[in-house]
């Protein structure tokens, strides 16, 4: 079969490195130990994320170049570069190992976009620990559950934030040290553990000594959601920056010159993959905007920066349609020459609406917190077929398989599998071994979701295998909503499925079962939906409930949220055989 195609990009309009103009012939020669070469590494054959982003760029004369353009949601901008970047994360290796940080421990991060997050993790890895950045709208029960399960010896949060951390900090026994921001400038008093991070920083020396990491010492860490159980922590290596690197040039287009923003959370594993580490290894500037989604204010921060490269997420994109052409006709957009987006499939009506609307062409691409960087691609010299997520990057053996781990025919639906190997591939499950393991089978890193592949070799995201819900570019376990669903008072039981939502790809929908003398009512919907939101996150809590006097339950009592969502989509509902009842 054939797909139309919205239109080739040219390569006067889109200027890509060499080996980017042939896709197929450097599939055939590509080496990672040619990218590895590029790596100005460590004496004696270290490596460090850190070294690579920053310092390198100073001791090889570019000191003065800018790395970061801060913007706040209130318009103040400031600008950092990679000398000043070298000096704020040498302080903070200092300040950190004044705290007994060794090699191996965990710090985690809990801040708003500020540049003292980024200053932070990069001098975490300067200091030899494992950084692991939060999202900053998380509620108190996500951020016990990531903080306690890492045994994070040290967290850095705010004046703004840090009501969220006392509510849970004595369910956290491994945490000895709080450092809390305080750029909003309001009176702060610290409690027991508690300290000000300005006030660290300033006695912290300049004279700064990279530990000596390896490149198999871990780097960072995200925690991801999975269909049982709670979040679990995905680490990754100092040698993943080979792949970040490697796919921030390839697949994203960056060059030295470009003046790049990705508009995800650090908290995210897009935030950190590329929101740091990949631009950064280029010595690309980079623009963060701290403030919440606004159309309009997008546009004016993509011309107010002059971005030329752009990375952002389907719902944004979405987000972007539903403000109109108009929002985007106030700003210049001109020196905007690649976009990119991840986070879900990208459908083709806002590549089509972003080609008359923006004059941009959006180039999806496919990977996960697990695979630590960029493994299928709408390249810039490639046919982009609207709704596919392009082709496997060098370096990259993906196919689609069936049960036994044979490859299925081209058009035929079946696992999206990944061979092992790249440098950025996740090295273990935080404590959960036995579950890192299991992902592996026949020879192939098993994604968890389906998909398709076209006799070109374009692969076509299907579905989730498991019941994990894909909402505004975040993946939320099931598990997590129900036990935060099960804590109010009102509520027995509990199941989440994900619902198609044109705008999020997915939302959340919870069944709940009330308990007794309690009397459903839209109200308690709201209350409901607001008690699992302050919790958890402003992303995962269930934006439709519908009550049911009993949930449907297998004999031995498990719940089958597969028939509620096949109930609720109007699908066949399969085999019932082993219902209650």
């Amino acid at each position: 079969m054939r797909h139309e195609t919205i239109r080739k990009p040219s390569l006067s309009e889109f200027p890509v490195a060499p080996n980017l103009r042939d896709w197929a012939a450097e599939r055939k020669t590509f080496s990672w130990d040619a990218i590895a070469k590029e790596c100005r590494g460590l004496p004696g054959g270290g490596l460090n994320k850190g070294f690579e982003c920053i310092d390198r760029h100073v001791l090889e004369g570019r000191g003065g170049k800018t790395a970061l353009r801060w913007e706040s949601k209130e318009g103040t901008i400031e600008t950092f570069t990679f000398a000043q970047a070298k000096e704020a994360t040498d302080r903070i290796g200092n300040l950190l190992r004044g705290l007994g940080v060794a090699r191996g421990d965990r710090i985690f991060v809990f801040l708003e976009r500020v540049p003292e997050l980024y200053w932070t993790v990069f001098g975490t890895l300067k200091a030899g620990g494992v950084a692991g950045p939060l999202f900053s709208a998380f509620g108190p029960e996500a951020i016990r559950d990531r903080v306690a399960d890492s045994e994070a010896k040290v967290l850095v949060t705010s004046t703004t934030l840090i009501d969220r951390v006392r509510e849970i900090r004595n369910e956290l026994p491994a945490l000895q040290h709080v450092l809390v921001t305080n750029r909003a400038r309001v009176p702060f008093f610290p409690q027991a553990g508690e300290s000000s991070f300005e006030e660290a920083y300033g006695r912290a020396s300049a004279a700064f000594e990279i530990e000596p990491t390896r490149p198999e010492d871990f780097s960072i860490m995200h925690y991801t959601s999975g269909t049982t159980g709670k979040p679990k922590g995905a680490v990754h290596w100092h040698r993943a920056i080979l792949g970040q690197r490697h796919t921030a040039r390839v697949c994203l287009d960056l060059h030295p010159e470009d003046v790049y923003w990705c508009t995800a959370d650090p908290g995210w594993v897009t935030g950190t993959s590329y929101g740091m580490f990949g631009p950064w290894s280029l010595g690309v500037t980079q623009v963060v905007y701290e403030g919440p989604f606004d159309a309009e204010r997008w546009y004016s921060v993509l011309e107010r920066h002059g971005v030329t490269v752009w990375y952002s997420a389907p719902t944004a994109i979405r987000m972007l349609m539903k403000a109109g052409k108009e929002a985007a006709s106030k700003s210049d957009l001109s020196r905007v020459r690649f976009c990119a987006s991840v986070g879900e499939p990208l459908n083709p009506e806002a590549i089509v609406w972003a080609q008359d609307a923006l004059g941009k062409t959006f180039h999806d691409n496919w990977w996960q917190t697990e695979t630590g960087c960029i493994q299928i691609s709408n390249y810039a010299a490639m046919d982009v077929r609207p709704g596919s997520m392009g082709r496997p990057i060098p370096g990259t053996e993906a196919a689609v398989i069936d049960a036994s781990g044979k490859e299925v025919p081209a058009g035929q639906e079946g696992d999206l599998a990944l061979k092992p190997g790249w440098p950025s591939m996740y090295r273990t499950y935080w404590k959960k071994k036995e579950l890192y393991d299991s992902r592996f089978k026949n020879g192939w890193y098993i994604t968890g979701d389906r998909a398709w592949k076209d006799e070109d070799g374009y692969f076509w995201f299907v579905g989730r295998a498991d019941d994990v819900i894909k909402t505004a570019g975040h993946l939320v376990g099931p598990f997590e909503v129900e036990s935060a669903l099960v804590e109010h008072p009102a509520v027995a039981e509990a199941a989440v499925i994900g619902k198609p939502d044109p705008e999020r790809y997915e939302i959340i929908k919870a069944f709940v079962s009330l308990r007794a003398g309690c009397v459903p009512s839209d109200a308690l919907k709201a209350e409901i939906a607001n008690f699992v939101r302050n919790r958890l996150a402003a992303h995962a809590y269930p934006r439709e409930i519908e009550f049911l006097p009993g949930l449907p339950k297998t004999r031995s009592g498990k719940i089958m949220r597969r028939l509620l969502k096949a109930r609720e989509l109007g699908l066949p509902e399969g085999d019932t055989s082993t219902l209650e009842e």
